[in-house]
C-alpha cells in the first residue's frame, strides 16, 4: 500500500494538511479540466446551435434533476450568499451512510472530472505510466500529458460487441507503478467488465499502482460496484458523479472514494474550494430519492434496447451496452456520418481513432431517438461523399487545451 501522508479530519482533509499543501501546491492544479461535455463540444461542428436540433453526443441525461432535487435547489437559493461547508460534509456523510463507508473516505468534488485528473497527476510521472482501455474515455490522456507520464492504450477485448477491458493485457502493460484506469461501464462502448476481472486487477496490479475505477455510469448497469475494495483498504480510488443517472451534468457534483491518505494526495492538487450549494442540496435530495435510480435505469434501458434492436434490424452492429451510450458501426468513416447527421441538426459523436468506422450514440428521450433513426436512415441511404468532417477533433488530438479556453 502507499504510505500515509498525514492525518485526515472528519471531512477527509485536515486544516494542518490544507495549509501544508496550499503553501506548496503544484501549478498543475490550474490545468484545464476536460469533462465529457467539453470533449463533446470540441468535436461539434462550428455551426452547431446549442438551442437547435437534437444533442445526443455528450452522454447527458435529458431528464435533468429529479423533482426532489429541483425543489432542494429552489429552497436553498436564499442562502446563496453564504459558504456552506457543513452542507458538503453532510452530503459526504449521507453518501457514506448509504454505502456503508467511513465519511473520512469520501471527498466531494464538482463532478468526477477533477478527481480523475488529480489522481493521474498525483500518482503518475515520466517514470510511472497511465494504462487505459482503447477505445476509452480520453480525459486521463490529457492529464498524463501534463504530468509527463507515458500513456499505454490497451485494445478492448474482442469481440467488439462485448468490448470489455482486457485486464490481463492492461496489467502486463503496467510494468511500473502508476495508474490503471478502468471505466465500468466503459465510455464510449457502454459495455461492462466482469467482477472477476476487476478482482483479478486488484489482486495482481504491480505494487504501488493505483487502480482508478470510474463508476460514472454504474447505476445504469447491473455491474457491482468496486467500493468494497476501498473498504478493504486497497490501492483503489472509485469515482462517482451525479452527471449521468441523476441528471446533474450542468450542476457539477461527484465524489472520490478512497483511503484517506490517497484522498489527501488528490486534495493536494485541488478540491478544497466551496462547492455550489445548489448542487450540494440537489445531490443530497437525489441520494435520498429511493425511486430515482430504478425508474431512470428502466427508462434508459428500454430506449437503448429499442434503438439498438432497430439498428440491428437495418444491418448495423452495436456494442452490448448497459449504459446510456453505445458504439455503432456505420461501415464507413465515422467522421463523414457525424458531419452528415450534424447537417440535419442531429449531433452524435465522437470518433475514436481505434475504431474509425464507429460513432458513439448517447441515449436520449424516446422522441429524440425516433428523430435520430429517421435522420440516420436518410444519411445512410445516400452518399456522404464530399462532406467535410469537423476539424476540431484533429486539433484536440494534437493539442487538447489551447483551443478550449
Amino acid at each position: 500500500m502507499l504510505p500515509s501522508v498525514g492525518p485526515v479530519s472528519h471531512s477527509g482533509f485536515s486544516r494542518r494538511s490544507f495549509f501544508r499543501f496550499a503553501a506548496g501546491a503544484s501549478a498543475l492544479a490550474s490545468m484545464p479540466i476536460l469533462t465529457e461535455g467539453r470533449l463533446a463540444f470540441a468535436e461539434r461542428p462550428k455551426f452547431a446551435d446549442p438551442n437547435r436540433g437534437i444533442h445526443i453526443d455528450a452522454n447527458e441525461n435529458p431528464l435533468g434533476p429529479c423533482q426532489a432535487a429541483r425543489q432542494a435547489i429552489a429552497d436553498i437559493i436564499p442562502k446563496g450568499g453564504r459558504y456552506e461547508f457543513a452542507m458538503q460534509e453532510d452530503l459526504s456523510e449521507t453518501f457514506a451512510r448509504i454505502e456503508g463507508l467511513d465519511p473520512k473516505w469520501v471527498m466531494a468534488f464538482p463532478g468526477s472530472s477533477e478527481p480523475l485528473h488529480f489522481t493521474v497527476l498525483a500518482f503518475s510521472d515520466k517514470n510511472k505510466s497511465v494504462v487505459i482501455a482503447d477505445p476509452g474515455y480520453e480525459a486521463p490522456i490529457w492529464a498524463a500529458e501534463v504530468s509527463g507520464a507515458p500513456v499505454i492504450k490497451v485494445p478492448l477485448a474482442d469481440p467488439k460487441d462485448a468490448a470489455t477491458h482486457d485486464i490481463k493485457a492492461m496489467l502486463a502493460a503496467a510494468s511500473s507503478p502508476g495508474v490503471i484506469y478502468i471505466c465500468n461501464p466503459n465510455n464510449p462502448t457502454g459495455t461492462t467488465t466482469s467482477r472477476s476481472a476487476i478482482e483479478y486487477a486488484v489482486a495482481k496490479a504491480p505494487k504501488g499502482t493505483v487502480l482508478l475505477i470510474d463508476e460514472a455510469y454504474i447505476h445504469l448497469s447491473d455491474a457491482p460496484s468496486a467500493l468494497d475494495f476501498v473498504k478493504e483498504g486497497k490501492d483503489v480510488i472509485v469515482l462517482r458523479t451525479f452527471s449521468k443517472i441523476y441528471g446533474m451534468a450542468g450542476l457539477r457534483m461527484g465524489f472520490a472514494v478512497a483511503r484517506p491518505e490517497l484522498l489527501t494526495r488528490i486534495a493536494s492538487l485541488g478540491g478544497m474550494s466551496a462547492l455550489p450549494i445548489t448542487a450540494v442540496a440537489a445531490a443530497k435530495a437525489s441520494l435520498l430519492d429511493n425511486d430515482l435510480i430504478p425508474a431512470r435505469k428502466k427508462i434508459v434501458a428500454d430506449t437503448r434496447t429499442e434503438t439498438i434492436a432497430w439498428l440491428k434490424s437495418k444491418g448495423y452492429a452495436c456494442t452490448q451496452s448497459e449504459s446510456n451510450c453505445f458504439m455503432l458501426d456505420v461501415k464507413r468513416p465515422g467522421a463523414e456520418v457525424l458531419a452528415a447527421m450534424a447537417a440535419k441538426e442531429i449531433y452524435i459523436g465522437r470518433i475514436w481513432p481505434a475504431w474509425p468506422t464507429h460513432v458513439r450514440i448517447t441515449v436520449g428521450t424516446p422522441d429524440e431517438m425516433l428523430a435520430f433513426r429517421e435522420a440516420f436512415l436518410a444519411v445512410m441511404s445516400s452518399s456522404t461523399a464530399g462532406l467535410v468532417a469537423p476539424s476540431l477533433p484533429h486539433k484536440l488530438a494534437t493539442h487538447p487545451f489551447t483551443h478550449l479556453s
